[in-house]
């Protein structure tokens, strides 16, 4: 015991002193990358999808085993109510093939308008579809990454589309991997319209489930239930692309839209080049990823 007291009296303070010189040097690591990342920007780019292209094979691996098991206890779920499940496809059945022979004929009319007219048919696009891997959702920014780029023919700026709806724009760009800026990030800043009245819009992410049209004409009233398309300004997006259903329009949260897709759900997006060429600002950079669950 005699021994033991002078010595906790010299290890205390060294404990101490060791604990302030490593919270000093995080803190000074911390500033050194904030102050790198605002003066070097490229090359803090290349250096994160460099590391991105590095993990996203491991992530990849280690997600496909988390999304069969998920995929067996959906199935499991679905056999437990397949005879109700099996009335609801007839119905739907039945709806598509009316709306089917509906679109054939409206699809046969425009074409015999169009020849009337002599208008320009539409550009052709690409794409390919790609899985997501990981999300780097957050506070401070809302953004997937998937498994293909730049070998894969991603580049920045293409559109990434799920089968509902618009998902978001690849912000950055690496050999085999891509990350997409959703449109809930608030970097996103997309050119809508309403789609019955036409009134046109911005709608701006920020970093919510439910993101906000700004912008809006002074004689514009949205309404709960009016569908949100892009509006194919600013050479951003096409026009006519689903993005969302207005479901708020109080005076204090404004205009609010609930996308189509649900971005907690993603498993595999659609990566279009539409060859708009519109500008991409600049995203924040992502905090930890952290594999998908």
């Amino acid at each position: 015991m005699k021994r033991t007291g002078p010595m906790l009296k010299i290890a205390a303070p060294m404990r101490v002193l060791a604990q302030r010189a490593a919270f000093m040097g995080l803190l000074g690591s911390a500033v050194g990358l904030m102050v790198l990342g605002k003066a070097e920007a490229p090359f803090v780019e290349r250096l994160r999808m460099a590391v991105t292209d590095a993990v996203v094979p491991v992530l990849d691996g280690i997600s496909r085993p988390v999304q069969t098991a998920a995929q067996v206890a959906d199935n499991v779920r679905a056999l437990m109510d397949v005879n109700a499940e099996n009335r609801r496809l007839r119905d739907q059945n039945a709806m598509l093939l009316h709306w089917q022979q509906v679109a054939r004929n409206l699809e046969a009319e425009n074409r015999a308008l169009r020849e009337t007219v002599h208008a320009a048919t539409e550009a052709s696009f690409t794409y390919i579809t790609a899985r997501v891997v990981a999300d780097a959702g957050g506070a401070f920014v809302r953004s997937v990454l998937i498994a293909a780029g730049a070998r894969d023919g991603v580049a920045k700026g293409h559109t990434a589309m799920s089968p509902v709806g618009l998902a978001g724009r690849v912000g950055e760009v690496g050999e085999r991997s891509a990350r997409v800026l959703l449109l809930t990030d608030l970097n996103s800043h997309v050119p809508v319209m309403i789609e019955s009245s036409r009134d046109r819009a911005i709608l701006d992410g920020d970093n919510t489930d439910l993101p906000r049209l700004v912008f809006l004409a002074s004689g514009s009233r949205p309404q709960l239930g009016d569908r949100i398309v892009t509006s194919g300004h600013g050479g951003v997006f096409p026009p006519g692309l689903p993005v969302g259903v207005v479901v708020q329009t109080s005076e204090h949260g404004g205009v609010r839209v609930k996308p189509f897709v649900d971005f907690h759900r993603i498993d595999y997006l659609r990566v279009v080049d539409y060859g708009t060429g519109g500008t991409l600002p600049i995203a924040a950079p992502p905090p930890q990823i952290k594999r998908l669950r």
